[in-house]
């Protein structure tokens, strides 16, 4: 008897007793693990899917979390660069051997399904303090509470208009005309030019005229 499966995104003919290498599954050695999604089963007769057969399974044991041999990955530039980069890298794998062939009662068998893990856990080698000075100033930086935002300067007085409604004139100028003790459109229409030590133009005293009535 043989079957099809499907896992990691590839598909693979098995018989039992068969030792293959799939993508990395969340498993450990010698644990029992059982794939679920059976494409074909063939024997006395042939069972196609559409697209898993139903109630088949193809059960096996996990013998060794293994990598797989180094791809080599390089890229040149050369014209106006000038650069080259060379990476490897080992594909995770999982290593094994193919047991049961079941056409039906997958669900009822109590083997947990094969799924594919993450990948191996990488521990630092040193868990104390950072070694670099960039690493340490980013946890400066993320220690340090966050500083609260400055509250903006009122350009309103306390129990005048606010100037800042006025054509040409800005939070700056606002407080200027404040601390001259202009604090509404009606003082500001009543500007004197010639004699008011701050600068306001006429079409300014125009329309804090119109805004005051």
């Amino acid at each position: 008897m043989f079957a099809v499966l499907k896992t990691g995104g590839k598909q693979y003919k098995v018989q039992a007793g068969d030792v293959l290498r799939v993508e990395k599954l969340d498993a450990v050695a010698g644990q029992k693990i059982q794939f679920n999604e059976i494409l074909m089963v063939g024997g006395e007769s042939l069972t196609i899917g559409v697209p898993f057969v139903a109630g088949a399974a193809v059960q096996a044991e996990v013998i060794d979390q293994i990598k797989g041999e180094k791809v080599i990955h390089f890229v040149k530039r050369r014209r106006k660069h000038s650069s080259a980069r060379k990476k490897g890298h080992r594909q995770q794998l999982t290593l094994v051997r193919i047991g049961d062939i079941l056409e039906a009662g997958a669900d009822k068998s109590g083997v947990k399904a094969a799924v594919n893990g993450a990948g191996f856990k990488i521990e630092p080698a040193y868990k104390g303090a950072p070694t670099s000075k960039k690493a340490a100033a980013a946890v400066e930086r993320a220690s340090k509470p966050k500083a609260a935002k400055a509250a903006p300067k009122a350009a309103k007085a306390a129990d005048g208009d606010d100037l800042t409604q006025l054509t040409g004139i800005g939070p700056a100028a606002a407080q200027k005309l404040n601390d001259a003790g202009v604090t509404t459109f009606e003082q500001v229409a009543a500007i004197d030019t010639a004699t008011f030590e701050v600068k306001v133009s006429d079409k300014v005293i125009a329309q804090a005229a119109e805004l005051a009535k």
